[in-house]
């Protein structure tokens, strides 16, 4: 009896040695530089949210927080990378709509599963979309747009930066809940749309807010409705789609932060802390409200709200993307 006592206080002595080594890397963390990947290029709206956010978690985590852009594959490069990292919290990505939601429906074999190879940490900001159309389609609000594109949709045409693309699929979202069929006109880039949108080659679109603020500001385009959540803070008079009557409307372009599936529950809980504390000060608040980006609410800031979050925005656009055929395989 003895004998076997001693054997079990011999083993669970060595399995609490064996422990020690996670325990103390997860309460040091972070004892080195961390990486946050951006999947898209260098400029682009995520990129530039990561370059404010980046310095800030920085300070509060006291290592430096080094943005790495992996692009490819419309954002899935770089996230798939983050998917089959260690879970050791060295590296995680900002992630977002086209990363989280579009990816697992205009992917035939996606790379990675969005809900179970990632550990949901905050939803951190949203951009709005908005519909704007050329400036002599006879229209002033959402319902006489969709009245007239009832009526028109055989020879209307609407343009984007190209197909699979964030501007493409809420206009793909928008016909699909107006009950239209146009014809859609991809471009190269969300520059070449809007200067046919201007020239009135093509009759309307679907972009981020602050890509068309200054055409939207200097009347070469009107802008119709937010196709988001809430107004916003940067065009307060602009109502959203769903005050005009498509309730269910939400297309914003959001932004996230992921680590590796299996990364320590103490790890997410303090990049999740940091996140929150980063989006909290008033400095970065301002400089995201001049880029027209909106941080969300505290309500919303959960691991487990992101986690319902991203299924949900799986589970949305799924039915458009199928519908319209869209497909970047």
């Amino acid at each position: 009896m003895r004998l076997r006592n001693w054997l079990m206080m011999a083993a669970s002595a060595v399995l609490a040695i064996g422990q020690v080594p996670a325990i103390s890397q997860t309460s040091s963390w972070p004892d080195r530089p961390l990486t946050m990947v951006v999947p898209l290029a260098a400029g682009s709206g995520i990129d530039v949210l990561a370059r404010v956010l980046s310095p800030r978690l920085s300070e509060i985590l006291g290592q430096p927080v080094i943005v790495e852009n992996v692009t490819g594959a419309g954002g899935t490069t770089g996230a798939a990378r983050v998917s089959k990292a260690g879970p050791d919290g060295r590296q995680f990505l900002l992630g977002g709509t086209g990363t989280h939601a579009y990816s697992q429906t205009l992917y035939q074999h996606p790379p990675y599963d969005s809900l179970n190879d990632f550990a949901p940490v905050v939803l951190v900001a949203e951009q709005p979309v908005v519909l704007i159309v050329r400036k002599d389609l006879p229209v002033d609000n959402l319902q006489n747009f969709i009245v007239y594109a009832k009526g028109h949709q055989a020879k209307m045409q609407y343009g984007s930066a190209g197909v699979g693309s964030a501007a493409h699929l809420a206009c793909v979202v928008l016909n699909s809940a107006a009950g239209v069929t146009v014809t859609h006109v991809p471009y190269r880039g969300g520059g070449q749309a809007m200067q046919d949108l201007l020239a009135g080659r093509i009759d309307y679109q679907c972009p981020l807010l602050p890509i068309a603020t200054q055409q939207i500001e200097s009347g070469s385009v009107k802008a119709i409705a937010l196709l988001s959540r809430e107004r916003s803070r940067t065009t307060p008079g602009l109502a959203t789609a769903r005050e005009q009557g498509l309730t269910d409307l939400d297309v914003s372009n959001w932004s996230a932060l992921f680590l590796p599936k299996g990364t320590p529950a103490a790890i997410v809980q303090k990049l999740h802390d940091a996140t929150v504390a980063a989006m909290d000060s008033p400095a970065l608040r301002a400089r995201l409200d001049e880029m027209g980006v909106d941080l969300v609410a505290p309500e919303r800031r959960s691991p487990q709200y992101l986690h319902d979050f991203v299924r949900n925005e799986i589970n949305k656009w799924a039915g458009p993307i199928k519908a319209s055929g869209v497909n970047v395989d």
